[in-house]
């Protein structure tokens, strides 16, 4: 087969691209620059797509022996990720730009382009695992290492891109990935990982969100009373279940730790109350994305995930006359933001995704 191998400059997908030469693929690197300041340098496991991680990707293509390109697509990464980002949270959700980058750029942009110059698939060193069944239909999976499991950011991937798409580190844990890119003479085999969000490097997201939207002053009221006991610069930096940084000025009666229950982007105004508040059973998304190209059988029952690196709810689902999917989880949660993925799992099998806009008890 004909492969396109998306190299970040990580460990991971260094490794991945290993792995489909030794499988004896026909296969091309590609690093996707996706920063409008490339000449920057990584601020530890901070930031990515830098020089550096553009030369630590060519260098792993050079020992691998294979063709390597950089694609620039910092123009389309900034209007689909860095813009639905701050208009997101303008909006009062919270958005996941990993995950719209998976959907928009590694699965949309670059798979097309890929396919349009004759490759057969796209590799990446996501960690998860994928099988394609006889009826063609894809099976999405937990990788084996559950710390760094990925498919939650993938669930937002049709049946389609699926079939195009290899995950070859799904079976392996970071621990052996990291020593088998020793073994091979990989530079990166100890290069940190990045994390949080690749385009705010410096982790300032309240200060990335300021920058972009400017000063929005307003009152942070507590849910109970409706009484002033705070000020804010900003509605857009906060989020559902957050207790950091609010800097309440009047002290409550009960002397309970306030958290944030409700965003009101237009009236600039945060809404505060206990953690007793947060519990929600019922759960609206919309655009749901069936990972094997049809819905499953309805009322369906089984596990969800509602953030990134959160843990596993037992639920059930429906899908109303509007198609939007109604989720009643069997356990109380707390902090579930509009603009997150809800992702639906049949045991570690990814079923279906679709995104948060409500949350209630």
């Amino acid at each position: 087969m004909k492969i396109l191998a998306a190299m970040s400059g990580g460990v991971d997908s260094a490794v991945a691209t290993a792995r489909v030469v030794d499988a004896g693929h026909d296969v091309t690197g590609v690093h996707l620059a996706l920063s409008q300041t490339p000449e920057a340098v990584r601020a530890g496991s901070r930031g990515c797509c830098t020089i550096e991680d553009a030369r630590d990707a060519r260098r792993a293509a050079d020992i691998l022996g294979i063709p390597f390109y950089v694609w620039d697509l910092a123009e389309q990464f900034r209007e689909d990720v860095i813009d639905d980002f701050v208009s997101e949270y303008a909006a009062g959700r919270t958005p996941n730009p990993c995950l719209r980058c998976n959907e928009k750029i590694k699965f949309a942009a670059v798979l097309d382009r890929a396919r349009a110059l004759g490759f057969d698939a796209v590799v990446t060193g996501h960690h998860a695992r994928l099988q394609i069944g006889e009826d063609g239909a894809p099976r999405l999976t937990r990788s084996v290492d559950e710390a760094k499991d990925q498919s939650y950011v993938l669930a937002v991937l049709t049946p389609e891109q699926l079939r195009y798409a290899m995950f070859p580190l799904g079976d392996t844990t970071k621990e052996q990935v990291r020593k088998e890119a020793a073994e091979r003479g990989l530079s990166v085999a100890d290069k940190p990982d990045s994390h949080d969000i690749c385009f705010i490097a410096n982790g300032d997201t309240m200060g990335f969100l300021r920058s972009q939207l400017g000063s929005q002053p307003g009152e942070i009221v507590d849910g109970d009373t409706g009484a002033v006991v705070g000020t804010h610069d900003g509605a857009y930096a906060y989020t559902i279940g957050q207790r950091k940084g609010l800097r309440l000025a009047n002290p409550v009666n009960d002397g309970k730790p306030r958290y944030v229950l409700s965003i009101e982007p237009v009236q600039s105004r945060i809404t505060v109350g206990t953690a007793e508040q947060l519990d929600v059973t019922t759960v609206v998304a919309k655009r749901p994305v069936w990972t094997h190209g049809e819905p499953p059988a309805f009322p369906w029952r089984g596990t969800v995930q509602m953030r990134a690196h959160g843990g596993l709810a037992e639920a059930t689902a429906e899908v109303d006359a509007d198609g939007r999917l109604i989720v009643g989880l069997l356990t109380p949660a707390r902090g579930i933001a509009p603009g997150q993925a809800i992702v639906l799992y049949d045991g570690d099998e990814v079923v279906g995704s679709a995104t948060i806009i409500s949350a209630s008890a």
